[in-house]
């Protein structure tokens, strides 16, 4: 038995439809050999969903879990530029196109080493579901490169940036596909890859979001993800009658993501004490106050420092090599770095040192096991596709500010980015008790985000 043991139904059909799980999964990891994360982002997202076949055996009979796996478009394409010593370099880039079924496909580009085929169809598929409990008509997508910002002059991102989007603006347009920035892919980097198809197109529109405020972008956009998780956590507090006030966090990652969560935990009255990146973490048992904040800022996003420079800078201790997990004492943890960088030991730690409620502010930062384990343990645990559904919910916003040739300001774009965590909390909590599993927003997220998109495609056709 997997995430929904506890939706109740009898031991022998629970058996029969974990069967078919099974080979379902067997046709999916066939087709997608290697893929290890679309795997992981496929198995947990239908062994969560699989009950609602008994209710709706139509999806089945229409083969949407099938379709659902499959990539509606995928572009691969080279991208040759030349570096600031007149070396020529070659990198990847891709888009994947997966759903457009209730709106057209929306998600992030990602410049990192790291980034496969793979790595970007689970993204993407992951994408589907968290744009559909937004309430916004937004598809799902992804795309990015193998290219590494790090290290790089800003002529050369430039110039990354520009033989990049000369082969993708053939394939995006404002009801086809509008991409965003995802890590390695900042103010800086969209301001570049805009520019390029704002000439190659002939045109200005939203058709990025994550735009300079002075040129089209949103407020709050920067901040949403991570100001999200926040609300997310602190709805899920509410819901059992307490609050994130007086709360200690524990936060990993020192990006964007972590940056703005730090931000909210402080607005609410919480206290965040770590941050790291991929060499360790800092433990700030007195809280990391504005002003720290503003210097890890600093550090990060201009100085493109490490998070051990906070420790010697505030006298704090480094834990080199370490994760935040261990940590006593904390209430909240909330992964805000990569995915599978919380596992089964150090959710055992966490559960031994007294967590409440987790929250991913990344995309799928908690190992299948130490999901199961937290949740079976009584930790409240909210899953990427709605706690950090901020981001593009604001991206979103973006997009209807430009449509409308208008902007808002600070206050109207946060009161509409705490109501859409508010509605995505409300519909995962109440899908969950109507599939009887209360508390458990994998079942209640998965489920809620899954039957939106389901009964689109149904209304749409074998298309």
């Amino acid at each position: 038995m997997q995430y929904y043991e506890s939706v109740g139904s009898h031991h022998e059909r629970m058996c029969e439809v974990q069967q078919t799980v099974h080979e379902f999964m067997d046709d999916v990891v066939a087709k997608s050999v290697a893929q290890f994360e679309f795997h992981q982002a496929v198995q947990e997202m239908f062994e969560a969903v699989w009950p609602i076949f008994e209710r709706h055996p139509e999806f089945l009979e229409a083969r949407i879990p099938h379709r659902m796996v499959e990539a509606e478009r995928i572009i691969i394409f080279r991208v040759p530029w030349i570096d600031d010593s007149g070396a020529v370099q070659v990198n990847r880039g891709f888009r994947v196109e997966m759903s457009s079924a209730i709106g057209p496909y929306k998600g992030g580009l990602r410049f990192h080493p790291s980034v496969n085929l793979g790595i970007l169809k689970f993204l993407a598929f992951e994408q589907v579901f968290k744009n559909a409990l937004t309430t916004l008509p937004l598809g799902g997508g992804k795309g990015g490169s193998d290219f590494d910002p790090k290290g790089r002059s800003d002529n050369e991102v430039m110039r990354f940036c520009q033989a990049f989007m000369s082969e993708l603006y053939r394939h995006i347009g404002l009801r086809t596909d509008i991409p965003a920035g995802d890590i390695g892919v900042g103010a800086r980097e969209i301001g570049y890859l805009f520019g390029q198809y704002k000439k190659l197109a002939n045109e200005f529109s939203g058709i990025l979001t994550g735009k300079n405020p002075g040129w089209g972008g949103s407020l709050i956009r920067p901040e949403a993800t991570g100001y999200g998780t926040v609300y997310f956590t602190e709805e899920m507090f509410r819901a059992k009658g307490d609050t994130i006030h007086g709360k200690k966090v524990l936060i990993s990652g020192s990006g964007n993501v972590a940056q703005y969560a730090v931000e909210n935990v402080n607005r609410l009255g919480g206290r965040a004490v770590t941050l790291s990146d991929s060499d360790g973490f800092i433990h700030d048992p007195h809280g990391i106050d504005a002003e720290k904040l503003a210097w890890v800022m600093d550090l990060k996003n201009e100085r493109r420092g490490r998070i051990s420079e906070y420790a010697e800078h505030f006298g704090v201790e480094y834990y080199a090599g370490q994760r935040p997990w261990g940590v006593e004492g904390a209430d909240v943890a909330l992964p805000c770095a990569t995915q599978n960088e919380l596992n089964l030991e150090e959710a055992k730690q966490l559960i031994a040192n007294g967590i409440r409620v987790v929250a991913e502010g990344a995309n799928m930062p908690t190992e299948p096991d130490a999901v199961r384990l937290l949740i079976d343990s009584g930790v409240l645990f909210g899953p990427g596709k709605a706690a950090n559904a901020g981001g593009v919910a604001v991206s979103g916003l973006e997009m209807a500010q430009n449509a409308g040739f208008t902007s808002w300001n600070r206050e109207e774009v946060d009161a509409k980015l705490l109501n859409i965590m508010s509605e995505i909390h409300r519909v995962s909590r109440e899908t969950a008790e109507e599939f009887d599993a209360p508390d458990n927003y994998i079942i209640g997220a998965n489920i809620a985000g899954f039957r939106k998109v389901a009964a689109a495609m149904i209304d749409q056709g074998v298309v």
